[in-house]
């Protein structure tokens, strides 16, 4: 399925797949993720909050801004609360360069592709990454809006 940020945007566009396996699926991102285009993703996440595996495809992600990364964040957290997990895939070096300013590479398990992401499993990742438990007092643990 794809959305696009609005009707006939170019600016963004969002397309959702399996991923292969019950319970996992591919949101790949194309365009610049900000304040005016992140609704689509926020839409897909709350869609796919029961998966137990969702990896974020941003290899066509040339822009991500502090609304995207909000959104990101709080998926993660809210989703490892019930068992899944959001990984990330294919950062780009102005993407990735935001990630990793913000500390946000460091919470994620990030994956040169989404392929690599999916054959890791939902049972695998980074021991490093933080647990819903030790997040629980973080503010970006409230909802997924």
């Amino acid at each position: 399925m794809d959305e696009r940020a609005e009707p006939g945007s170019r600016r963004f566009l969002l397309e959702t797949r399996p991923g292969g396996r019950p319970g996992t699926v591919v949101l790949t991102l194309n365009g610049e993720l900000d304040l005016d285009t992140v609704g689509p993703l926020r839409i897909a996440l709350a869609r796919h909050r029961e998966a137990s595996q969702v990896v974020v495809d941003c290899s066509g992600l040339r822009f991500c801004d502090s609304t995207g990364l909000n959104v990101l964040l709080k998926a993660r957290l809210l989703m490892q609360a019930r068992g899944g997990r959001v990984d990330l895939a294919g950062l780009r070096p102005p993407v990735e360069r935001i990630f990793e300013i913000t500390g946000a590479s460091r919470v994620f398990r990030v994956y040169e592709n989404p392929g690599t992401a999916l054959d890791e499993g939902p049972a695998k990742g980074r021991p490093n990454a933080p647990t819903a438990e030790s997040s629980a007092e973080d503010p970006l643990s409230s909802g997924w809006t």
